[in-house]
């Protein structure tokens, strides 16, 4: 279970649906994820189970409910998700934070436990995030957590840019 000073992960379970479907159906948190679209109950459990069966194939991975310490309270989820960008797997560090608890940082505790716990307890020697080319608070805590801007590609019709902790030059 990783923790930082303030928050908690923990695995996803069925209890937390609602909250999942919370987030998958709020066109703030919606903006920059995917095609951008919301998505409704059916799809939210399609979403669930990717993330049982993420789970399933590596405990270490996945996108994991994060809570507050100090009350239990789920404010987003996070993970060490695998990806295949540019015909690579790679394993991105995601992140979400629900509309009301954004600008606390958050999103920043928690993106850096989960590249320290990567590169310390998984031996990963490379771990990307991908941000939105609007997403300019994620492209913050991906910077802050000493990833360097690598390239720019086009993902799901959208233009992305990924950062990486083996950074180079946008290309």
């Amino acid at each position: 279970m990783l923790e930082t000073k303030r928050l908690k992960l923990r695995d996803y379970n069925e209890a937390d649906f609602d909250f999942l479907q919370s987030l998958l159906s709020n066109e703030q948190v919606m903006q920059y994820i995917g095609s951008g679209e919301t998505r409704n109950e059916e799809q939210a459990r399609s979403f669930l189970n990717w993330i049982f069966e993420s789970y399933e194939k590596n405990e270490a991975y996945g996108l994991k409910i994060i809570e507050l310490k100090a009350t239990n309270e789920r404010i987003g989820h996070a993970g060490l998700v695998p990806q295949r960008v540019i015909e690579e797997e790679q394993i991105e560090i995601g992140y979400w934070i629900a509309p009301n608890f954004l600008g606390i940082g958050y999103a920043t505790e928690v993106a850096k436990a989960s590249r320290a716990y990567g590169e310390k307890e998984l031996s990963l020697n490379k771990l990307i995030s991908l941000i939105q080319i609007g997403n300019s608070a994620s492209q913050k805590v991906a910077i802050s957590m000493g990833m360097k801007k690598e390239r720019e590609i086009e993902l799901k019709g959208k233009q992305v840019i990924i950062f990486s902790t083996r950074g180079g030059s946008i290309s």
